[in-house]
């Protein structure tokens, strides 16, 4: 049977057209694959602002994933925080609180030493004597924080004007130098971290903002002091964020939202970029 050249012809060019609908559909498939992959823990039962902020937190890192291609997953099932679970995820997130568990702080300390990346809000770095979360992690609070326990803190949640100290880390690449936050209780620490050699802080409470709070009670307004708000130790792939406590309406037991910790626009381009970095796997500036 004879096979005209034309025929030849048509066959190599639907053959061409076929292959690179293969390679289109291929590069599609890899272009949707997860830059990185991240976990959320939360526990959200205690305090109702702190609650708000986790449920809108869940949808916004939701909706920032599926826009700058990573994965983002969440969970309040702290036992999840083991070696196996851990090794399938580049980043950890606390988003309110943290693990008790000794296993599960073991774990969590492994990761970390071995290259793993964490960002940590508000919440997550509470320690008090005394209470419900009391100091009993000296590593996490005063080796990878740094911080210490708990001081004091704002009320009630306000915006405050954050000045950037660390210009050149990628957390705070294109953000002015100063601008304003989203409102938020506001946490003061026992530990200087200024005297830290391993801690850069990148953002503090800039000047301009006192007197911070509104009360009623006098102690809970700032009118002067040092106040760092964002900051990494330069030993890990990590940063804390002071930010997730919503303002709430408490006078009426409503449990009514009145702000978003997501209402700012720099605030959140500061978020990005902290995933970005954590995720790039590069510890250094």
């Amino acid at each position: 049977m004879k096979i005209s050249c034309l025929t030849v012809k048509k066959f190599r060019i639907i053959l061409f057209i076929a292959v690179c609908c293969l390679q289109h559909n291929l590069l599609n498939a890899q272009s949707k694959k997860p830059k990185f992959k991240v976990l959320a823990f939360f526990t959200a039962k205690a305090d109702q602002a702190h609650i708000d902020y986790v449920h809108e937190a869940n949808k916004w890192f939701a909706a920032t994933a599926a826009q700058y291609n990573f994965s983002y997953d969440s969970t309040t099932n702290w036992s999840s925080l083991n070696a196996a679970v851990l090794a399938k995820y580049q980043v950890v997130l606390f988003l309110d609180t943290r693990p008790e568990a000794p296993e599960q702080r073991v774990a969590f300390q492994t990761y970390m030493e071995n290259g793993g990346a964490w960002m940590g809000f508000h919440f997550s770095a509470f320690a008090l004597k005394d209470s419900t979360f009391p100091e009993d992690w000296n590593w996490y609070h005063n080796i990878f924080l740094g911080s210490g326990g708990y001081g004091s803190n704002t009320w009630r949640p306000t915006s405050a004007i954050l000045k950037v100290e660390d210009k050149q880390h990628p957390i705070t690449k294109g953000l002015p130098g100063t601008f304003k936050a989203a409102p938020n209780e506001w946490y003061r620490w026992q530990n200087d971290l200024r005297k830290n050699k391993d801690i850069d802080i990148l953002m503090a409470i800039d000047s301009s903002s006192f007197p911070l709070g509104t009360g009623p009670k006098a102690y809970e307004i700032w009118h002067s002091g040092y106040y760092p708000v964002v900051w990494t130790n330069k030993k890990y792939k990590m940063v804390y964020v002071n930010m997730g406590h919503n303002d709430i309406d408490y006078e009426h037991n409503s449990k009514k939202a009145l702000s978003s910790t997501f209402s700012s626009k720099e605030q959140n381009q500061m978020l990005i970029n902290s995933l970005m970095w954590l995720g790039s796997g590069k510890r250094a500036n």
